[in-house]
């Protein structure tokens, strides 16, 4: 039987009411064979949270997981597939097509993938749903919108408000609206319940609301300071004068979007002025954020910088902001309704694009810092700040080449080198970058840095052409530049190109050019050391083992002064290498299961794939064939995240499948493929860990 995926779910944090008949619904859609059902209905009824809670009770039946897509913040429809892809972990080093990547990597899985959010990605979103679904059989998706994708295979089901009660008595208290409003002033007033006394009035709440949850929601936040009868009296006075006025949602939709106008009208003008100016402003950030963005941001003269902390606790006591706490500090967010209705006043102040100039900005001076900051002993930290700011990153860029503005696009993405590279965004940086060097062919730094770029991220892809092409043009980009670093940076495009391709001679040739000791800090600081780990590599290709052994002690020493992790462990990994060259095998696994470690710490696929290989190549050196060909299906399973196996380098290629013939040899081919199909079948985290974790003694 094959081990279950769960997937990434986010959790559960509030109880579902009602919503039963739904739940069976979307059931019986996928029992009677539909492969994709979209959830479409308006804006604040509750989608989300049931796509959440029907995933939750489908997860069983799908051996591959339920993986769950978060589009709200995707502003581009061309980055749908890469999006998929990174939640799937399969963040491709090949310059595939993304989209053909994902049906490829679904073909023979069964697994649920939830699209949430897709009403401005609708033609996108159908159009990779046709793609994926026909190449996968066992694919289903979920989708929630607000109005159906609009292809052949949908199942559309619509969802309506929760039912509203029906008379005043006490039967009346089990209606699902009811039961939301009467949890939801229980959390706003401690120690509220349903009485015979207030139960009427709650009962005409409900109503007056009209079943919509977020209209229930920011209603109930009020009750700290109103009761219930003060509270629908005030909101039936509000209905006349704001049901009609904003035009924010389409007034061709259903007539209960009245009452989540009315309820998020009336939240604004509730809020303090400073409160309100913040809801509009926060609209610009993506996804989550922090206070330190917000502070950076929305602050200015109207709204002084120490203000923001209480209005954002203002706004989070209102349930206009909902309050994050993560393992890396506090974050807040806004649910998209909300964001859209800020994001509309911020239109009507006149301030969305000084807002937008704000927020590029602010994630381009983080690029910069976390450039600067990344060969050192605050690598990881960086790392992860990037990946929970991926989102704001995202907008960040396509604002600069919606606007046309290239020299801030050219500066973004050759800044985000490092996020491209080492962190598996390989493909997002292609995107980027090639976008930026059409938009902007002005000569400078900015554009040299991201040529740089461009060329490491083809490195990655595994497209050694592509790096030798933007040699000569980096090369006459930093012609006349004295910094130290820029030399290095070229002899490393050209010389990790020619490794690529095999030819280690020539590569010796350009990679010997360089000093042996690190220059003085420039632009281009990482190329130094990733410089070393080719020049290695090659010494080992060449059958230079000692000279090869001492370039690798000598990488892992400085990258040991400055703290850094990333290029350490590929010093590990060359360490293996030649430790296996010289015939100590026990020696070689210790030293990749530190490249594993490290590559673990910094995300890097395609360092964790490497380092598999050579510590399956070690092991079977130690007499394990059986643990070697687990290694070599766990190996398997990370490559096929990344596309080309060993990035298509002849040299890499050679060296596994060395490694799986003697393996074979060894064991034989039935008790081989056992092994290994037991750990390809694996989840790759789970056999990571026990690579990480499984000494095998000579």
């Amino acid at each position: 039987m094959r081990p279950q995926r769960t997937g990434n779910l986010p959790p559960e944090t509030r109880e579902l009411y009602g919503r039963q008949q739904e739940l069976a619904q979307i059931r019986g859609a996928f029992d009677d064979g539909a492969r994709l059902v979209t959830l479409a209905g308006v804006g604040g009824v509750g989608k989300t949270r049931l796509a959440l809670r029907a995933a939750r009770e489908a997860q069983p039946s799908f051996p591959d997981g339920v993986w769950w897509v978060e589009l709200s913040s995707l502003r581009r429809g061309a980055l749908l597939a890469h999006t998929v892809g990174e939640v799937l972990s399969v963040v491709d080093q090949t310059t595939r097509p993304m989209i053909d990547v994902l049906a490829e990597y679904l073909a023979g899985r069964e697994l649920l993938l939830v699209l949430d959010t897709c009403e401005h990605l609708v033609h996108e979103c159908a159009l990779a749903a046709d793609v994926l679904l026909r190449a996968a059989p066992g694919l289903r998706i979920l989708v929630t919108s607000r109005r159906p994708l609009g292809t052949r295979a949908e199942r559309p089901l619509t969802v309506d408000p929760l039912p509203v009660p029906e008379g005043e008595g006490g039967a009346c208290g089990g209606a699902d609206a009811m039961a939301l409003l009467a949890a939801r002033a229980a959390e706003a007033v401690p120690g509220f319940a349903v009485t015979d006394a207030n139960r009427p009035a709650l009962v005409r709440l409900s109503r007056r609301l009209d079943g919509l949850p977020l209209a229930i929601e920011l209603a109930a936040a009020r009750l700290r300071d109103l009761s219930v009868a003060e509270l629908t009296d005030k909101l039936d006075d509000r209905f006349t004068v704001l049901g009609t006025t904003d035009e924010v949602l389409d007034d061709a939709e259903p007539p209960w979007h009245q009452a989540l106008r009315t309820a998020i009208g009336w939240s604004l003008e509730l809020c303090t002025p400073a409160e309100r100016l913040l809801w509009a402003r926060l609209s610009v950030l993506a996804g989550g954020f922090d206070a330190q963005a917000a502070r950076a941001v929305c602050a200015d003269a109207r709204l002084p910088e120490d203000t923001i902390p209480a209005l954002l606790a203002a706004l989070t006591d209102k349930s206009i902001v909902t309050w994050e706490p993560t393992g890396g500090g506090e974050r807040y967010r806004m649910l998209d309704t909300i964001r859209e209705f800020g994001a509309a006043w911020l239109r009507g102040l006149g301030e969305e694009s000084t807002l937008r100039h704000r927020h590029r900005d602010y994630f381009r001076a983080l690029a910069r810092a976390g450039d600067a900051a990344w060969m050192g002993p605050d690598q990881i930290a960086w790392r992860d700040r990037m990946a929970v700011e991926h989102a704001n990153l995202r907008a960040a860029l396509d604002f600069c080449l919606a606007e046309q503005d290239g020299p801030s696009a050219l500066q973004m993405g050759g800044t985000l080198w490092f996020l491209w590279y080492a962190c598996g965004f390989a493909k997002e940086g292609e995107h980027y970058l090639d976008r930026a060097l059409d938009l902007e062919s002005a000569p400078g730094p900015d554009r040299a840095k991201a040529l740089w770029a461009r060329g490491l991220v083809g490195h990655t892809l595994g497209d050694a052409q592509i790096g030798l092409g933007f040699v000569d043009a980096f090369r006459k980009a930093t012609a006349d530049e004295a910094d130290e670093t820029a030399p290095l940076a070229a002899a490393l495009l050209e010389g990790a190109s020619l490794v690529l391709c095999g030819r280690q001679a020539r590569a010796a040739e350009v990679l010997d050019t360089a000093p042996r000791t690190p220059p003085s800090p420039g632009r281009y600081d990482a190329a130094w050391p990733l410089l070393q780990v080719a020049r290695a590599f090659v010494h080992i290709q060449l059958g230079q083992v000692t000279e090869a052994a001492a370039v690798a002690d000598g990488l892992c020493a400085v990258c040991d002064r400055h703290g850094e992790t990333h290029v350490r462990a590929w010093g590990d990994y060359l360490r293996a290498l030649a430790a296996l060259a010289l015939g100590r095998a026990q020696e070689a696994q210790a030293h990749a299961r530190d490249a594993l470690g490290g590559k673990r710490r910094v995300h890097d696929s395609l360092g964790i794939a490497t380092a598999l290989d050579v510590l399956a190549t070690a092991t079977l050196a130690s007499g394990h064939a059986e643990r070697a060909a687990q290694l070599l299906g766990t190996a398997d399973r990370v490559w096929q995240t990344l596309g080309t196996p060993q990035m298509g380098a002849p040299d890499l290629l050679a060296a596994r499948q060395a490694c799986e013939a003697q393996a074979r040899q060894a064991l034989g081919d039935d008790t081989y493929e056992t092994a290994f199909r037991a750990s390809y079948d694996t989840d790759p985290d789970t056999g990571i860990t026990h690579a990480l974790h499984t000494a095998t003694a000579p």
